[in-house]
């Protein structure tokens, strides 16, 4: 038989459990509301499915797991209030802090982030990514949870923002929709490595702009324009725009 054939017949007898995905997105949802809406009999529910999953998963030591990933939800909880705050005070189609937590799609990434980044940090294996995938289905806004992100974070609109493994942001910094922090190649052997750039404090990047590489560093107080490509450093206090040349011309006839 063809190694590539009996590969695949072994891949198609192995059972994933694929359905799984379907608890751990009613598991995402529920771990959000009781952040934002704590009750006592509710956490029990939480801690019972979450050990179901990890079971399923084979992940060992999941009580204890639990348990320092359940003395986190008060400092998550902190940080994303810092979050909402930065929305309402920057965005002016925001009216109040409840249209944040009801009905920002930006702020919603960012909460299953911080939540999704604990266990990630706690070498949890692929539940973090579950979480993640589960809400850049609903909002199309990818965040990897190994990302490192600091306070007061805005994202604006948010659709198309991919945000990599090891992407570090910093405090203060507001992205658009479509934004790209990514690696400037994609090579199995550098997963070790620090491959998605650094986005020091209050810096905006605005819309459909891509920065790639792992030394890259986009220095503080830099505002990076809609639709530039960046593959070098930034300096502090920097203005990057992309120059293009549009006309305007009036039509004679109805003819341009």
């Amino acid at each position: 038989m063809d190694p590539c054939e009996e590969l695949n017949d072994k891949l198609i007898q192995k059972k994933y459990n694929v359905r799984l995905k379907d608890v751990v997105k009613t598991f995402t949802k529920r771990l959000f509301y009781y952040v934002f809406d704590e009750h006592d009999n509710e956490l029990q529910s939480l801690k019972k499915t979450f050990l179901d999953i990890t079971d399923n998963l084979n992940i060992e030591n999941s009580e204890a797991i639990w348990d320092e990933f359940k003395g986190k939800f008060h400092a998550i909880r902190v940080k994303l209030d810092l979050d909402a705050i930065a929305v309402v005070n920057f965005d002016p189609a925001t009216k109040s802090l409840e249209e944040v937590y009801m009905a920002c799609p930006g702020f919603y990434a960012i909460s299953i982030y911080r939540l999704s980044h604990e266990l990630y940090v706690q070498k949890v294996p692929i539940l973090p990514r579950m979480m993640s995938e589960y809400v850049h289905g609903i909002t199309g806004i990818d965040i990897h949870p190994g990302a490192t992100i600091g306070e007061s974070f805005f994202v604006d609109h948010g659709t198309g923002i991919v945000i990599g493994e090891t992407s570090i942001i910093k405090n203060n910094v507001k992205i658009f929709q479509g934004v790209t922090l990514g690696g400037i190649q994609v090579k199995k052997n550098m997963e070790s490595t620090k491959r998605h750039p650094t986005i020091e404090d209050n810096v905006t990047i605005y819309a459909n702009a891509t920065i790639l590489g792992g030394d890259i560093v986009i220095g503080a107080n830099s505002t990076i324009g809609a639709n530039v490509w960046i593959t070098q450093s930034v300096p502090e206090n920097s203005l990057v725009t992309y120059q293009t040349e549009i006309k305007i011309r009036p039509k004679k006839n109805g003819i341009r």
